[in-house]
C-alpha cells in the first residue's frame, strides 16, 4: 500500500498556529479512518485526533478546542489545524491510514513550539 505523506511541520512560537496535511492512498481513502498521532523521544506514540470516513471526529483531551481535523475526500487529504500551540505540543506528528495494527504510517513531520 502507498505510505501516507505528511507536510506542514516547522518551528513556531507558543500561541502560534500550524497546519499539517496528510496525503493518503486514494484507492482506499473514502473508506479509511485517518488519524494523527504524535511522539516525543522516550514516550509512546499517542493519538492526537482522528476522522472516520463519515467525518466523525475524535480528539485527545490535551488538544480539544485547539486542534481541528478535517478531510477532503476529493483530494485524498486530511489536515490538522493546530492553534494556540504550546511547548508541550512539540513532537513528531505521524499520519495513520487505517488501524494502528494493520494500517499505513507516514514518516512523520516535526513540530517544534518554542516558549
Amino acid at each position: 500500500q502507498v505510505q501516507p505523506v505528511e507536510s506542514g511541520g516547522g518551528v513556531v512560537q507558543a500561541g502560534g498556529s500550524l497546519r499539517l496535511s496528510c496525503r493518503a492512498a486514494r484507492n482506499i481513502f473514502m473508506i479509511s479512518t485517518i488519524a494523527w498521532y504524535r511522539q516525543v523521544p522516550g514516550k509512546q506514540r499517542e493519538l492526537v485526533a482522528d476522522i472516520s470516513y463519515r467525518a466523525t471526529t475524535n480528539y485527545a483531551n490535551a488538544v480539544k478546542g485547539r486542534f481541528t481535523i478535517s478531510r477532503d475526500n476529493a483530494m485524498g487529504t486530511v489536515d490538522l489545524q493546530m492553534n494556540s500551540l504550546k511547548p508541550e505540543d512539540t513532537a513528531v506528528y505521524y499520519c495513520l491510514q487505517g488501524t494502528p495494527q494493520h494500517g499505513q504510517w507516514g514518516q512523520g513531520t516535526q513540530v517544534i513550539v518554542s516558549s
